[in-house]
């Protein structure tokens, strides 16, 4: 492959990655459950090719000099096959982390707070010759909700070609995307080094090797990216919401104090409450000195609106100033929202249990909110004392890394309408 059709191959497995990574983070638990037990079923029944895969593998290495103890590492034989069945299953059989409460709590201020795991998003995997890594990686990633790209090492390319293809077997028997697991499909090196710049498809690197690969990681790597970035945060207005609550949230959360992270910055309302309810959030955040940029839908609502451009979508203001769009429903304003949002803090203002389900579970910032005003999206009302910034990035874990090591966690924040003082 030239330079450019790597680049091009490795941007593609990346948005391919990152579609798969947004479905598996809603797939239940059977659904894994039976893609990875139909993966361990297929590697079995397709030992021989797999074996055939390694002798290739095998006279790579030994035309390429490789020492006894790395050919050790390279081979395969049904003891190892059926060592890698055996740990598919073993990961088929573990509690799903995604989902699990770490911590519930309530505060004075009215909020109630959980802290629950959820996946880390697109994870790739850069490792040497042990091609059993191709299954105990996709397995586990798998497990805790991530899409995972996967580059073995040249020495194991046949074989973890062979072990993917049964992985993929097990996505298809699950009806989960093939696409959520993927291996780079070249030995050339400059994938590895592509692979480290993707800030914009992949969460985290893991690599897994020796000093040298480590190294090279650790040095080159700019994935991930622990941050505080721009708090973008978006408010979206429900049909069901409830009048009182959505007037003193939407504007507590965009007036209190207009230069901190928490305060919100684009506003979404529903279209069956556009001319009713959204007119007097357009109509009162005018009259609090806020300049309100809209689409042509809110333009229609109050004669004072500013036309909105298209850099007005994903803008941290930290200033009186807002962006406002009325959108056809939930899935639109969720869709607008994984495409602007910085991943700091959104909220929903719903008394639909439905809808604010919907908009946590399939949206992924660091503090998730319903009927509380954004300003809260600070770590002394969170109870923790204080705070150094929001983290948006997603830190990996320290020590062994098993499925539930492969989670972050957001937060899940109700109220009755708590608005902060």
């Amino acid at each position: 492959m030239t330079e450019m059709d790597v680049k091009q191959t490795m941007e593609t497995l990346g948005k391919q990655a990152k579609a798969a990574a947004r479905i598996l983070a809603t797939a239940s638990a059977e659904a894994k459950t039976t893609a990875l037990l139909a993966a361990a079923d297929a590697l079995w029944a397709n030992r021989e090719e797999i074996i055939a895969a390694n002798e290739k593998d095998l006279a790579f290495g030994r035309d390429k000099g490789l020492t006894d103890a790395m050919m050790d590492r390279l081979m395969l034989d049904e003891t190892r096959i059926q060592g890698m069945v055996d740990g598919l299953k073993a990961i088929a059989g573990q509690k799903d982390p995604v989902g699990d409460v770490i911590a519930e709590w309530d505060r004075p201020n009215g909020l109630h707070i959980k802290r629950v795991r959820t996946p880390l998003g697109v994870i790739g995997v850069i490792y040497e010759s042990r091609p059993n890594v191709t299954a105990d990686a996709g397995a586990l990633c798998l497990k805790a909700g991530n899409a995972v790209i996967l580059r073995g090492g040249s020495e194991s390319f046949h074989s973890s070609g062979a072990i993917h293809a049964c992985l993929v077997e097990g996505l298809k028997a699950a009806g989960l995307p093939e696409d959520a697991i993927q291996r780079v499909p070249t030995r050339d090196r400059a994938a590895v080094s592509e692979m480290l710049q993707m800030t914009d498809y992949i969460d985290v690197i893991v690599p897994r090797g020796g000093k040298g690969l480590v190294g090279l990681v650790q040095r080159e790597a700019r994935v991930p990216v622990f941050a505080h970035l721009e708090g973008i945060v978006h408010v979206f207005v429900d049909a069901s919401a409830d009048p009182e609550k959505a007037m003193n949230v939407v504007l507590n959360a965009k007036t209190r104090r207009t230069g901190i992270c928490g305060a919100a910055e684009c506003l979404l309302i529903h279209k069956d409450i556009a001319e009713t309810l959204g007119r007097d959030l357009i109509a009162a955040l005018r009259e609090k000195g806020i300049e309100v940029r809209g689409d042509e839908a809110v333009m229609a609502l109050v004669d004072s609106v500013t036309p909105a451009t298209s850099e007005d979508w994903g803008r941290e203001y930290l200033d009186s100033i807002i962006a406002a769009k009325v959108v056809a429903d939930i899935d639109e304003a969720i869709e607008h929202i994984q495409t602007y949002s910085s991943s700091h803090t959104d909220c929903i203002i719903s008394e639909d249990d439905a809808s604010v389900q919907k908009f946590f579970t399939h949206l992924d910032s660091a503090i998730l909110m319903h009927n509380s005003s954004t300003q809260f999206a600070d770590g002394g009302e969170f109870g923790m004392g204080a705070e150094i910034g929001i983290a948006t990035g997603k830190m990996h874990a320290r020590g062994p890394v098993g499925a539930e090591q492969l989670t972050s966690f957001k937060y899940l924040v109700s109220s009755d309408g708590a608005t902060r003082a």
